[in-house]
């Protein structure tokens, strides 16, 4: 099969995972120097917000949350897309809260640095198809249903090692400098999520326009 890309952000920038039947770990300051690094591949999944909504609310976050009872809090509303300008986060709060009547919580504000970095990389127009994938729904749809067990406790660390291998997926997650395991662990599941759409099987939140990748999630 060929190669795809799955990538997380990390503490040092962004953490991908390349998976042609093998898995590599990559690691690089911005979204273009992973992809670059990464040479060709088939498609690539990327945890974070893409197409940035501007008058309303996404309906991609409200379906992801009712896949994970219990675990919704890990699916954060994109900020709109007017956000990305704001000086600050008081400013960033204002602007969220006019554009789509939501205030903007300090973790997607501390998200806004990387989500600028791939909607710039976007407007270059990248030749590799390229989605938005939640780690969360990505291994909820490998085990079957929600996992319970926080990604960083080791019996979720076990969890998600264990479903990565069983869909082929054996990745060394180790702990390095400005990434954390679980920041790989979540790439590898994004690079599942990445070789199903590709292969044309991966399921759209919400289920349609399915030839519009944007703006969804994708499992």
């Amino acid at each position: 099969m060929g190669a795809v890309l799955g990538v997380d952000g990390c503490r040092s920038g962004w953490v991908g995972v390349r998976w042609d039947g093998t898995c590599d770990v990559l690691l690089a300051a911005t979204i273009d120097e992973l992809v670059a690094s990464a040479g060709p591949v088939d498609a690539i999944a990327i945890d974070i917000p893409i197409d940035l909504p501007s008058g309303t609310p996404r309906e991609a976050e409200r379906l992801a949350r009712r896949r994970l009872p219990g675990r919704a809090s890990t699916v954060f509303n994109a900020p709109a897309h007017v956000v990305l300008d704001a000086p600050d986060y008081p400013a960033a709060n204002a602007a969220n809260k006019a554009a789509l009547g939501l205030g903007l919580s300090k973790q997607t504000w501390h998200l806004v640095p990387k989500i600028r970095d791939v909607d710039q990389w976007l407007r270059t127009r990248p030749a590799v198809p390229v989605v938005e994938a939640h780690p969360e729904i990505c291994f909820a749809a490998m085990n079957g249903g929600v996992l319970f067990d926080g990604k960083t406790t080791a019996a979720g660390e076990a969890l998600r090692r264990s479903l990565l291998s069983a869909h082929g997926l054996d990745v060394e997650a180790e702990r390095r400098s400005g990434v954390a395991v679980d920041d790989v662990l979540d790439a590898a599941a994004t690079a599942w999520t990445a070789r199903r759409f590709a292969d044309g099987v991966a399921e759209r939140l919400p289920p349609e326009p399915r030839d519009e990748p944007h703006p969804a999630i994708w499992a």
